[in-house]
């Protein structure tokens, strides 16, 4: 016959065994001791831009789209690079994506020169008010991800420094073929 002693360190054990690891699970959940679920590398936005205005005549892709700015700095520069370099690393897939420039009439004209030797850039000319009416202030400078129904949905930042912007756009990359692989459309 177990002891009374005995019983109770059973119970205390089981009790340790069970109750244990949802109140550590309940306190790594408040303390966000991990990653959530997502797996993007981008910012996702919330709500997605609506790019239709500015896309509107284009035919349905996943974009990699860059605005120039006023001033085309490093950044800029290394911005186009990348949309450049992601586009052509997704191969046989580059049919359903498409890096996309947009000049808008204050951005620095300077680097339409350079872009009309890019056959592989798509370069869209729209008004400051189009663009204006996609992109929120906190978007400029950025490099967005656009969806097949003209929603941007994942925005990158630019880097001056080379090596920074080559490894966002191993992010970008990343980002685009998952969705790619997970898409029907485009």
């Amino acid at each position: 016959m177990m002891s009374e002693k005995s019983n109770k360190f059973t119970l205390i054990g089981l009790l340790l065994v069970f109750v244990l690891p949802v109140m550590a699970a309940k306190l790594a959940l408040d303390n966000r001791w991990f990653n959530s679920g997502a797996t993007n590398k981008g910012e996702l936005l919330q709500p997605v831009r609506d790019f239709s205005t500015v896309l509107a005549k284009q035919e349905p892709k996943w974009r990699i789209v860059y605005s120039v700015p006023e001033t085309c700095d490093a950044a800029c520069k290394n911005a186009i690079y990348s949309i450049h370099q992601v586009w052509i690393a997704l191969g046989r897939e580059t049919d359903r994506a498409e890096a996309t420039v947009i000049l808008t009439d204050t951005s620095d004209q300077t680097v339409l020169k350079s872009l009309e030797n890019e056959h592989n850039l798509h370069v869209l000319r729209v008004s400051d008010d189009t663009a204006s009416n996609a992109m929120l202030p906190q978007d400029s400078g950025s490099i967005m991800l656009v969806d097949t129904l003209n929603n941007a949905m994942l925005r990158y930042p630019t880097f001056e420094d080379k090596n920074a912007a080559v490894q966002s756009s191993r992010d970008i990359l990343a980002d685009v073929k998952k969705l790619l692989k997970l898409s029907r459309i485009g």
